[in-house]
């Protein structure tokens, strides 16, 4: 028995038991109840709830981690993760670590996944919650695999846990997980969207409800849980940085659904597809430490102050930011704030098209990543990456960055592509890299003779239809993320029934008049069928030379997109792709993707002295998902002298 204070001469009931299958963890607030070896979470006592997680499920079912790999061509392999070896790797007054360890052996027959996985809780002093974090390691000699997935899931108590909240905006009673079932439920064309034809709570019927619809950015994330009812508990997964989490800023990660469940998402492929797995080859060595996350627990005994909980745990986030990186991690693969360095500068803008001088990257996104080359950030998946964003006058600091050498990465919004800076960035423990002023080019041949939309890497200057009646999450009919709603794919045919929409340069308003999603038409007998988008624009004269078209993409999902100029045979086709990308933000209910710029040459032999009109044909059928969401696009006259 260890016993732990957050005041020495104090006397509380603060210990550290174990038996042969279970470690209980105890600070006088919060109580843990851990399965040994394995590490799986079976118990959180806390409000005067006697057990915070779902009863009705296995002990091994409750708050654990789980991972997604496969050999090299094989199929995806799902299991829990789960240690061999219990220790107490840290024990004081103020705090009490917790190891629960599993060691590959490259040496042993048979198919096990090649890493030593070591599992971390921590349970600290007057702290209403506790710590998580892993450290995996691939050791010398081991075989080559990919892993797609990892996490770690909290399932809370289904008859007390139905109030969800992952931002202001975002918050609603949920559903229960029976409601998903055949007899209460019907699921839809995406497996996961569930219509609530018979739901326990009646102000549900009608709804559709799917996980994907809680999705949120890494950016724009950082808190989000369950409230309860009798007691009044909530229970919050709070992000203190997201430097340990791949795909950098803009990915987007699943956070709450029902069940109730509450995620710490890693490393996943949603999104993005394929693209950001994590592919390790033959006798390569790795390691990565993820998390800590912190779990904030917080009451109240008047239920009329529940939404305090969430204001609550939003100061509880800004408090374990400013406390990152931690002091009190007892690993030393987690570095601390002595042991790191920071990065600072100012990136300017240079476009002549835009303004003869330099511009400041205002509200630009700068960030450190071993990607090597540009936009590989988004699917980096093995290193840490270290983003902020810029101030009005493009200035940056990068802090707590762990030694390394790293590419300096950016974007900004409302200029197209993305920036790399030449020279790699060494950082070692306690430098101060100061870069002075960098400049971003964006690419640019000529003036702009047309464009489309405002390029954020996001389709969400577009028009984004109102849902289908029969199909619509209250949550999102009068918010900022309508696109959330199911199945808006289908509004494109509601809206363009026999004929593709057309655009006219100078006429047509883009956030009325551009769909937000190129995708397939619903035919008569339900038969998905290719689109075919004109943009028209009439030019004063055509000047000689190679006219570009900047083609930047939010997403693609299995899209067979071509380009024509005029007309449709092969000598004006510019441009052709089949089957890009496995975003599914289509059906994911999404805003973005994987960003994609192509630029594409347009001769000017191709084009004519007054109307001119550009194709942009979804050539793929039978796919109701299908499409490509555009970011920009923008014709550009071929450069001058």
């Amino acid at each position: 028995m260890e016993k732990f204070l957050s005041n020495p001469k104090e006397d509380s009931h603060r210990y550290s038991t174990q038996t042969q299958t279970k470690v209980k963890l105890d600070n006088g607030l919060v109580k843990l109840t851990i399965l040994r070896p394995q590490g799986f979470l079976t118990g959180i006592k806390y409000g005067g709830m006697e057990n915070i997680l779902d009863l009705k499920s296995s002990e091994t079912n409750r708050g654990y981690w789980d991972i997604n790999w496969s050999l090299p061509g094989g199929q995806d392999r799902y299991q829990l993760i789960k240690g061999d070896d219990y220790s107490v790797v840290h024990s004081s007054n103020e705090s009490i670590e917790v190891s629960f360890r599993s060691t590959y052996d490259p040496s042993t027959s048979g198919i096990r996944l090649p890493l030593s996985i070591d599992l971390r809780y921590i349970l600290r002093a007057g702290v209403s919650g506790f710590y998580c974090y892993a450290i995996y390691e691939l050791p010398p000699g081991c075989r080559a695999f990919d892993v797609t997935q990892t996490r770690m899931v909290f399932k809370l108590r289904q008859e007390r846990f139905h109030y969800m909240a992952i931002s202001d905006e975002k918050q609603r009673v949920m559903p229960m997980p029976e409601d998903l079932l055949q007899n209460r439920g019907k699921q839809l064309i995406v497996p996961e969207s569930v219509l609530l034809v018979n739901p326990i709570n009646p102000h549900l019927k009608g709804e559709v409800d799917d996980k994907y619809q809680y999705s949120m950015d890494n950016k724009d994330g950082g808190v989000h849980g369950w409230i309860s009812s009798s007691p009044v508990v909530g229970f919050w997964v709070i992000f203190p940085s997201h430097e340990f989490r791949n795909g950098g800023p803009t990915k987007q990660n699943l956070t709450a659904h029902t069940g109730p469940a509450c995620l710490a998402m890693f490393h996943g492929t949603h999104y993005i597809g394929e693209d950001i797995m994590a592919h390790f080859k033959d006798g390569e060595t790795w390691r990565k430490v993820f998390g800590p996350f912190f779990v904030y627990l917080n009451s109240t005994p008047n239920i009329s102050n529940a939404y305090n909980l969430w204001i609550d745990a939003k100061k509880q986030r800004l408090l374990e930011e400013a406390a990152w990186p931690y002091d009190f991690v007892s690993s030393p693969y987690y570095l601390t704030a002595k042991e790191r360095g920071s990065v600072s500068g100012r990136l300017l803008v240079q476009d002549r098209f835009v303004s003869c001088s330099l511009v400041p990257a205002k509200y630009g996104y700068v960030g450190l990543s071993v990607a090597t080359t540009e936009g590989s950030w988004q699917t980096e998946s093995k290193g840490y990456q270290f983003w902020v964003q810029t101030d009005l006058n493009g200035n940056f600091t990068i802090k707590n960055v762990i030694p390394g050498a790293y590419g300096l990465h950016g974007w900004v919004p409302g200029f197209i592509g993305d920036y790399l800076d030449n020279a790699r960035i060494t950082v070692s423990s306690g430098s101060q890299k100061q870069l002075g002023n960098l400049t971003y080019v964006p690419i640019r041949d000529g003036p702009t003779v047309w464009e489309i939309g405002f390029p954020d890497r996001t389709a969400i200057g577009f028009y984004v239809p109102d849902v289908n009646p029969m199909y619509a999450n209250k949550l999102f009919l009068n918010s900022p993320e309508k696109f959330r709603q199911y199945g808006l794919w289908d509004r494109y045919t509601d809206l363009n029934p026999k004929y593709d929409q057309v655009f006219t340069i100078g006429v047509s308003d883009p956030k009325k008049d551009w769909f937000f999603a190129h995708v397939d038409r619903r035919g008569e007998d339900n038969k998905y069928l290719p689109t075919q988008w004109e943009i028209k624009f009439n030019l004063d004269s055509v000047t000689s030379g190679i006219y570009k078209l900047r083609l930047a993409m939010a997403s693609a999902t299995r899209s067979d997109l071509k380009v024509h100029i005029n007309d449709m045979d092969v000598k004006h086709l510019v441009f052709q792709v089949q089957n890009l990308g496995m975003d599914n933000t289509v059906c994911r209910h999404g805003i973005h993707g994987l960003y994609r710029l192509y630029s594409i040459d347009i001769s000017w032999s191709l084009l004519v002295k007054g109307d001119n009109s550009l194709f942009l044909t979804q050539a793929r059928e039978g796919d109701a998902v299908c499409g490509v969401l555009y970011d920009y696009l923008r014709l550009e006259a071929p450069a001058s002298s």
